[in-house]
């Protein structure tokens, strides 16, 4: 009877070790974007926030139909807006890349379809352009990952 306590404590064991030796905790999921990744975009997107807020100022150059400043804003303070946010663009990953991309591409495209609108003094064609201007530079913000 002792001998078949110790090859049954024996087996116990063992399967104990089994047991504890198969179940693992979860695997942690990697980060979506390395630190340097994540430093370029905070760095660049700085940038192109400060440009949003001032979008204010080009919706009022349209309602009081300047169109020599809404020509001048679009090329001068937002000049720059192309390049920083293709930085953070390509400094995204997988569909949020290729969103972002998308999405800037649009955005300056109701930017052109505005300067030319200004140029032909058309209202209602800048008017609409605009709205859909800040539509894309908020759907352009939202893909920016926070942290």
């Amino acid at each position: 009877m002792r001998r078949y306590r110790s090859i049954l404590a024996s087996i116990l064991a063992l399967v104990m070790v089994c047991l504890v030796s198969c179940g693992s905790p979860q695997a942690a999921k990697p980060p979506a974007y390395s630190p340097t990744q994540l430093q370029i975009v905070q760095q660049y997107e700085g940038n192109v926030l400060k440009l949003r807020d001032r979008m204010d100022e080009l919706e009022q150059f349209i309602v009081n139909r300047d169109w020599v400043n809404v020509g001048t804003f679009i090329h001068g303070p937002l000049g720059d807006l192309r390049r920083d946010m293709g930085y953070v663009s390509r400094n995204l990953s997988g569909k949020a890349q290729k969103t972002a991309s998308q999405t800037a591409k649009d955005l300056f495209v109701h930017f052109e379809t505005i300067d030319a609108a200004a140029d032909a003094g058309n209202y209602s064609l800048a008017v609409q352009n605009y709205a859909q201007a800040i539509k894309d530079f908020d759907a352009f913000l939202s893909l920016i990952p926070k942290g």
